[in-house]
């Protein structure tokens, strides 16, 4: 993995959903450059803004175990790259 990406979490609120997903991030080594989280009527929203480091596995290999984790939360977790990310919500 070479380029900044953008990670969306979204479920129901628990403790320790950032605690998580960031100790997942580190795992990947995967640097956090900016983070916002919400919570609305019960349903925790996050947005990451990550960058990888020397020993960042692929993209492909990221994504497998983003969604692993999800699944293993009972969230929706995700990435894509951050150009990608910016062209679908650009208007």
């Amino acid at each position: 993995m070479n380029t900044t990406a953008i990670v969306t979490v979204v479920g129901p609120d628990r403790v320790g959903i950032i605690a998580e997903i960031c100790r997942t991030l580190a795992e990947l080594d995967l640097n956090v450059l900016e983070i916002s989280q919400t919570i609305m009527s019960g349903m925790f929203t996050m947005i990451m803004r990550v960058q990888p480091c020397a020993g960042t596995p692929d993209f492909e290999a990221v994504r497998a175990r983003l969604d692993a984790k999800g699944e293993e939360m009972g969230l929706s977790v995700r990435i894509q790259r951050e150009d990608i990310f910016d062209a679908m919500h650009t208007v």
